[in-house]
């Protein structure tokens, strides 16, 4: 630096005048070049001085910033936890939680996506605690997406539960092979890494009347909770509303509310990857095709469009479905319960520092959360029946509604036939029941939400890379009261028809599975879809006769009892061998089962 100042000082005059002015310049450009090092050096090193005088403390964790400072802040000494898929889960853990004010307890509902659980730990902290966790069992024994890091966890040695009292409720289905495996699993696990279970692991089946089952085992749960910790149960309200309505009247353009969206406001008008549960990918369908003729089923062939989206998928995947509710039946309720279904609402949670704000999102208008986001089509649960009790003007309706949602063998005989086997939906509770007017937003909160379906993916990526097909069988029948009931997303879906080139477009995700091809093509496979399971194995085959073409390829077997015309469209694809056969008939002879091969 000094050297190019030199340089251009020397050549700028070789007079002598020049000269002495020069270096003139020079002794004043060196003197402020010397000032300006010395006062940069020495504010750098006060700065570093001062610095290393402060005293630095880490910012002090703040006593609520965890599970168990949360429970403290907030006075809670039960928390429920939950691992759900289709939502059951979550709604049983409601009604425990509910059931602890009955025990002057507080309870809390907790997802352990959203915890730290290794916190369970210290959960001696908080006196007269209880953790209860209602578990349900995924596809072949695997746990919830929500549940999968906890379930992680509980497979290390080094947490110790020493201090954690526990009890377990299993949400499975007799059908499957690993019944209630999660439930199963973290009620042993539990105990093996020191937690005392007070009660006895429940066990639900899906396939039966799990809800019975629950309540079996909830009216059992308390009594064997106040004997361990020496609590009489307390007369208590427990009809305690768990939200706050807010109506909005300045709210008027539909980028101010929820339009159906899942999470993010205005994610269906600017879609961006990647796509998940919270973030579906509004996909095109672009072929639904009926695949039975002249008979009175309806089995449909679906496909979306995922060009763009950047979504992957494999055989053996899962794709979701967000279903939406029929408008006609939407519009019903908001008739009788006299309600402008157009009211734009926001249900607040009444604990501020719960973790969740809202049952679905807000804000949004009655109509919305009933077609997206509001259950209104199965069967009502007897906890919600209970609910409805105050609001039945007529005393015969109030008896009834009281009676039908006990616990008493009658109530339970009662729930099964008039409510599950007639599907009585809350529409059908409140057309027949027609003194029960509860406000809406109540009904809102007491109903659970509406879920996304998972179909087994039915193509392969390696030939249909930017589309995934579905199999869908439409649920359509007529109770014995008489009314019509359609299945929920297969009626939804029924409708979604591409008219003068405008495909409809379904929000959509794909869920990975543990149901894939074997990795090496040349490792032989049985497929045995005795009736029913045939999506799957469509993409299998799809799948192998393209590796096929590939010079890739090794016999494989699928025994079935579906129509052959559905497997894919070349003769090459499928050969129904002689070995086909005689496991067939081995099949027909050991179980007592017969399969009809269609070859028209």
């Amino acid at each position: 630096m000094f050297a190019i100042i030199t340089e251009v000082a020397e050549e700028s005059d070789p007079s002598s005048e020049g000269s002495m002015i020069s270096l003139l310049d020079i002794a004043v450009v060196s003197t402020l070049i010397g000032l300006a090092f010395y006062y940069l050096f020495w504010r750098k090193t006060e700065d570093t001085m001062d610095f290393q005088r402060l005293n630095i403390v880490p910012a002090a964790k703040t006593e609520d910033s965890g599970l168990i400072g949360k429970m403290k802040t907030l006075g809670k000494n039960v928390v429920v936890f939950y691992g759900s898929q289709t939502g059951t889960a979550e709604e049983f853990s409601g009604c425990l939680a509910k059931d602890a004010l009955r025990y002057g307890m507080k309870g809390l509902v907790m997802d352990p996506e959203e915890c730290n659980m290794e916190e369970l730990s210290n959960f001696s902290e908080i006196e007269n605690s209880l953790a209860i966790f209602c578990m349900a069992t995924y596809g072949e024994g695997d746990p919830t997406d929500n549940a999968q890091e906890f379930f992680n966890l509980l497979q290390q040695d080094e947490i110790e539960l020493n201090g954690l009292r526990y009890a377990v409720f299993g949400l499975g289905n007799k059908t499957y092979e690993h019944y209630n495996a999660m439930g199963i699993f973290v009620d042993k696990r539990l105990e093996e890494l020191g937690a005392t279970r007070i009660f006895e692991l429940g066990l639900g089946d899906d396939d039966a009347n799990i809800e019975e089952d629950f309540l079996s085992w909830r009216e059992r749960l308390w009594p064997a909770f106040g004997e361990y910790f020496g609590i009489e149960a307390v007369e208590t309200d427990i009809s305690l509303r768990q939200y706050q309505l807010t109506v909005h009247e300045d709210l008027d353009e539909e980028d101010q509310y929820y339009q159906g969206e899942m999470f993010r406001m205005g994610s269906y008008t600017a879609q961006k990857p990647p796509y998940d549960a919270k973030n579906p990918f509004l996909a095109p369908v672009v072929v639904n095709k009926e695949l039975f003729k002249n008979t009175d089923r309806s089995c449909m062939h679906i496909e979306f469009d995922i060009s763009g989206s950047k979504i992957r998928y494999e055989s053996g995947d899962h794709v979701a479905v967000y279903p939406t509710n029929n408008p006609e039946l939407v519009s019903k309720i908001g008739e009788l319960l006299k309600t402008n279904l157009d009211t734009i609402i926001t249900l607040t949670n009444v604990e501020a520092e719960s973790n969740k704000k809202h049952p679905f999102p807000c804000p949004t208008t009655y109509r919305i959360a009933l077609l997206h986001y509001v259950d209104i089509m199965n069967p009502v649960r007897t906890h919600v029946l209970k609910e409805l009790v105050e609001y039945a003007k007529d005393p015969k309706d109030k008896e009834f509604l009281e009676k039908i949602s006990s616990t008493t063998p009658e109530g339970k005989q009662l729930y099964s036939e008039w409510v599950i086997k007639d599907h009585r939906n809350i529409i059908a509770i409140l057309e027949d029941l027609s003194s029960v007017k509860p406000p809406l937003d109540h009904l809102c909160e007491l109903l659970p939400r509406l879920q996304a379906r998972y179909y087994s993916i039915s193509s392969s990526p390696k030939v249909h890379p930017d589309r995934i097909h579905i199999t869908a069988i439409l649920i359509d029948y007529v109770t014995r009261a008489g009314r019509k009931i359609q299945g929920v997303t297969t009626g939804f879906l029924s409708l979604k028809k591409a008219s003068n080139g405008d495909c409809p477009r379904v929000p959509i995700y794909v869920r990975k599975s543990q149901f894939h091809l074997p990795f090496k093509p040349s490792t032989d496979i049985l497929m045995i879809g005795p009736g029913t399971g045939v999506a799957p194995f469509r993409a299998f085959i799809q799948e192998r006769d393209f590796l096929k073409s590939q010079g890739m390829f090794s016999p494989f077997t699928f025994s079935f009892g579906i129509f052959i015309k559905y497997i894919p469209n070349t003769t090459t694809m499928l050969h129904v061998t002689l070995v086909s056969i005689i496991f067939l008939l081995f099949f027909s002879f050991l179980f007592n089962v017969c399969f009809i091969l269609s070859f028209d």
